[in-house]
């Protein structure tokens, strides 16, 4: 090879290596709104960024909010190196839970454009696809929102999930539905559920802002509370909000007595006047 080659070539070896130590997306940061969103979380809890979660929920009707809670988890991960999340969901499913909303996403403060959706035929492949997204420097977070229980998705594959979610320091979150648990290696394991709806300013007898409650059955935030910590959070236009600043649950009012019940004494005297 002659001089000029050589030179050519010395210097496309240097634009590679400039290119390989460059932060991924890096240029597209301010584009995305991603310093808008890095560690915004509007009262949700902030977690470290590596962690294997699950979030459940009992009824598959509840995986509107189940899934914006989880964007909620993955909003604050977001950095100028991670400009990405992925989405995953078998495609057998996807009629029946749907799919993320771009405008709904973009009013939560979450950037349509770096959210990727994928469709995966089988289990097995959606297990492989999130591995792989894990170990790309450039995600912030991968989802996977999986309605039925698959006897693939057990302890050692979440086990593989979190060790490579720790290597890689990319979050994984497992939204799931139903009351039924398997052995999991999840670091925190959510469940959210509905509550009776917060009172309006004008008429406490109307209906207000949709209310959940979220627990945290499984690790813990805050390593100096032994308790579960739960979460009283309101469904607002722009996503979650806590109630009052309250990260407890006792303060859901417990449910009123049947209107117009017999108080027991009467009953007793029935038999008699009879």
């Amino acid at each position: 090879m002659h001089g000029a080659g050589l030179a050519q070539m010395e210097s496309l070896r240097a634009r590679i290596a400039a290119l390989e130590q460059r932060p991924v997306l890096a240029g597209r940061a301010a584009l995305l709104g991603v310093s808008e969103t890095a560690g915004r979380n509007d009262g949700l809890p902030i977690s470290p960024p590596g962690l294997l979660h699950e979030v459940f929920t009992d009824e598959r009707r509840n995986a509107g909010a189940a899934l914006g809670f989880t964007l909620g988890l993955a909003r604050p991960l977001f950095s100028a190196e991670r400009l990405a999340v992925i989405y995953l969901q078998l495609t057998a499913e996807t009629q029946e839970l749907g799919l993320p909303y771009g405008a709904g996403l973009k009013s939560f403060g979450f950037a349509p454009e770096t959210l990727i959706l994928g469709r995966i035929a089988t289990i097995t492949e959606l297990l492989w696809a999130m591995e792989e997204a894990v170990a790309c420097r450039a995600v912030a977070a991968v989802i996977a929102d999986i309605a039925g229980h698959n006897k693939a998705l057990d302890f050692t594959a979440s086990r593989r999930l979190s060790l490579r979610a720790a290597s890689a320091g990319t979050s994984v979150l497992l939204l799931r539905y139903g009351r039924e648990r398997e052995a999991s290696a999840a670091k925190l394991r959510w469940k959210l559920s509905p509550l009776i709806s917060g009172e309006t300013m004008y008429d406490a007898r109307a209906p207000g802002k949709p209310r959940w409650l979220a627990q945290l059955q499984k690790g813990r935030l805050d390593q100096h509370r032994a308790e579960a910590e739960s979460f009283v959070l309101d469904w607002t236009e722009h996503g979650f909000e806590l109630v009052n600043g309250d990260r407890a649950a006792e303060r859901v009012a417990p449910a009123a007595a049947l209107h117009g019940a017999a108080p027991v004494a009467l009953g007793n005297r029935l038999s008699q006047t009879a």
